[in-house]
């Protein structure tokens, strides 16, 4: 009988200490998002470039394209994402090396010399490569508002 109650014991602690594993990587990825929406904002391509995963993918309303061609458009000031409204956070660990996180937003950006204002749902995956967040995918589906 005390061999069950130390079994049962031993499963709830491990069951316990992995909602808290996965709680902890959550809010690590919402700080990170948060951190690259600022980054995004200040043009900070140097801190992007780190924080894009080598063979990530970014979609947008006008392509899709890779790390290195996202960098260059944010550093030349062709996208400026100058301010993400963020209106809902959701998180899903897939396992301690994967996470989705959706966004839902209204980013205010220039596009060329054209300020746009524009309601999203923003995807982004992260995977874990050499103990360092790494952002893989960001796609930006655009919301059709309804009044």
């Amino acid at each position: 009988m005390k061999s069950k109650i130390f079994g049962l014991l031993i499963c709830l602690m491990g069951t316990h200490l992995g909602i808290a594993q996965s709680t902890d990587i959550e809010q690590e990825i919402k700080d990170l998002s948060t951190q690259k929406w600022q980054w995004m904002a200040d043009k900070n391509a140097d801190s992007l470039e780190v924080l894009f995963h080598n063979k990530a993918k970014f979609v947008h309303m006008g392509g899709t394209w890779g790390k290195d061609r996202e960098v260059d458009i944010i550093r030349g000031g062709f996208i400026h994402y100058k301010k993400a409204d963020v209106h809902e956070v959701m998180v899903e660990v897939l396992n301690e090396n994967t996470v989705i996180l959706w966004n839902q937003i209204t980013l205010l950006a220039v596009v060329g010399e054209n300020e746009v204002s524009n309601p999203f749902m923003v995807t982004e995956v992260y995977v874990k490569e050499n103990d360092n967040w790494k952002l893989a995918d960001l796609t930006f589906s655009k919301l059709m508002i309804r009044e």
